[in-house]
């Protein structure tokens, strides 16, 4: 997916020219997480260029994994998620490339990690730049609330390493705490001052002045990344998911100790071999300098849930004052349809006569005129060209898949809030997993499904995620009219026979994607677009 997306921006000049970009997919078997593919990645580079590799000022972004959180981007990849801005839409790439325009300026050969779902917007003054030129690991540090702090990573500052004043400093980092609580922040000294800088809160401070700093991207220089790919080398193949924030960062730093190595409480499948991989990682890591970038007037933004998706892209954000979005980006979009200015319309063509309730998004999609789009609806990559009242709190999104040599189409659909990470051991417990607030075994006898062993395609893993309930059809409208058809049924609590359909889960559905098939349908809409501006102008 990430290498068709690519090339078609390649062809249409929409990325940076004399620049080498290079696709690394991961390795066949377990997954390896963000971790694991840094290192892989590594190693694809030293593959293709050798020696050479060690030159390069290297921006490596995570595509995105399954995004569970986020589907409407796990066909493609979060890292082309659309922004609703430009024309045509700018995706997270071009936010991305144009986000660290300024860095290879300043940076001494090594390897930038960012991942895809988060945006980082700064301000210093004229005559201050951010540099990458120290040994070690460096990363940007960035104020933020204390609960922001307990879902991402959090950083003890050194405050007499600090040197520079207002909105950069550089400094040490003593300590780096990996999604900590409340309190390990408290008593660990992460817990600074909003306002004065990277200053440790005193026992007397009042409780809405605090903040923590916490991360989102880091550099490491060659001669750390040559440590990290001998290391994979010598590892062969990983057996498990592998952070490359949690478990590199939490290495470093010469308050750091080997005690994150044995807590799994973060880890959604531990996987075979992962504490001893910890504890390998941090006795090759340990002693290793942390430097940090404080970006003291910055604010660090993650869009990777469906309920941040729709707080950043429809509500009147900070992030979406800062970016400038807009409510109907690249679309046809006639002042008949009803909607509101709480929405995000991107790359879509709308026909009158449809409602768009207020806190949608609609991307890459065909909306016709007797529909009507619930309140907080996201809704990707349909053409729903018949009558249909879709419910509020809806998500839903159309994937092209090949199981033989046929084109066929499959849409999931679920409520907004859905846990599709949440799995459960054995059928006993499926009663736990809730769609679209129905219990799955409720939705199962309305759809007259068998709750089976066959019913999953993991048999370990029994989840929203792996559940075969979603049917094959011949055709995108029709795929659409037959998902609404099933959750209308949980929603009316009323019978919706599913029976004489293939059904395959979201896990089969993006190992059967056509990827091909899903970008031609968004240039049809492209180029119908076009063609209307064009009539437009004449």
């Amino acid at each position: 997916a990430f290498r068709a997306q690519l090339e078609e921006k390649r062809r249409r000049g929409q990325l940076p020219r004399g620049v080498r970009y290079l696709v690394c997919a991961d390795p066949p078997g377990p997954r390896i997480g963000n971790g694991g593919s840094t290192l892989h990645a590594l190693r694809c580079l030293e593959e293709q260029y050798g020696d050479q590799w060690t030159s390069f000022t290297v921006l490596l972004i995570h595509s995105g994994g399954c995004s569970q959180r986020l589907p409407n981007a796990s066909a493609l990849g979060k890292i082309f998620t659309a922004l609703p801005l430009g024309h045509p839409v700018y995706q997270m790439l071009e936010l991305k490339l144009a986000m660290y325009l300024d860095f290879p300026r300043h940076m001494k050969p090594g390897v930038l990690v960012t991942c895809s779902d988060d945006i980082e917007l700064y301000s210093t003054a004229a005559t201050e730049t951010i540099t990458f030129d120290k040994p070690g690991f460096t990363a940007l540090a960035h104020p933020s609330e204390l609960a922001v702090g307990t879902t991402h990573g959090v950083f003890v500052l050194d405050p007499s390493s600090l040197s520079g004043e207002g909105g950069l400093q550089y400094g040490s980092c003593h300590r780096f705490l990996h999604k900590p609580d409340l309190q390990t922040m408290q008593q660990s000294g992460a817990v600074c001052v909003r306002g004065a800088g990277p200053q440790p809160t005193s026992p007397g401070s009042h409780r809405g002045s605090e903040c923590v700093y916490t991360d989102s991207v880091f550099y490491m220089d060659h001669g750390t990344a040559r440590r990290l790919l001998l290391f994979y080398k010598q590892m062969g193949t990983l057996g498990c998911e592998i952070d490359a924030y949690g478990d590199f960062l939490q290495a470093l730093g010469p308050g750091a100790t080997p005690d994150y190595t044995r807590n799994t409480s973060n880890v959604s499948k531990e996987g075979s071999g992962l504490v001893a991989v910890r504890q390998q990682l941090f006795s090759l890591l340990q002693g290793t300098a942390l430097n940090v970038i404080v970006l003291n007037n910055s604010q660090f933004y993650h869009v990777g849930t469906t309920q941040e998706y729709l707080l950043h892209f429809t509500a009147e954000s900070k992030l979406s004052f800062e970016l400038g979005l807009q409510p109907v980006a690249f679309s046809i979009f006639p002042e008949r349809a009803k909607s509101s200015d709480q929405l995000s319309i991107m790359q879509s063509i709308l026909e009158p006569g449809c409602v768009v309730g207020p806190g949608s998004v609609v991307e890459f999609s065909r909306i016709g005129p007797g529909v009507s789009v619930g309140k907080g609806c996201i809704v990707s990559g349909s053409c729903i060209n018949f009558s249909v009242d879709i419910p509020s709190n809806c998500f839903l999104s159309s994937v092209s898949v090949k199981i033989t040599d046929q084109v066929e189409f499959v849409t999931m659909v679920f409520g907004v809030g859905d846990d599709l990470k949440k799995s459960v051991k054995s059928l006993s417990e499926i009663h736990s997993l809730q769609f679209f607030g129905a219990s799955l075994p409720e939705c199962l006898d309305l759809w007259s499904i068998e709750a089976s062993d066959q019913l999953f395609s993991e048999d370990t893993r029994l989840g929203l995620w792996t559940a075969r309930i979603f049917p094959v059809c011949s055709t995108l409208s029709e795929s659409v009219r037959v998902s609404l058809g099933m959750l209308n049924s949980v929603h009316h609590r009323s019978a919706f026979k599913l029976s004489g359909f293939q059904l395959l889960s979201v896990e089969e559905m993006l190992a059967y994607k056509d990827v091909e098939d899903m970008l031609k349908f968004r240039k049809q809409i492209y180029d119908e677009i076009c063609l209307q501006r064009q009539k437009e102008k004449s």
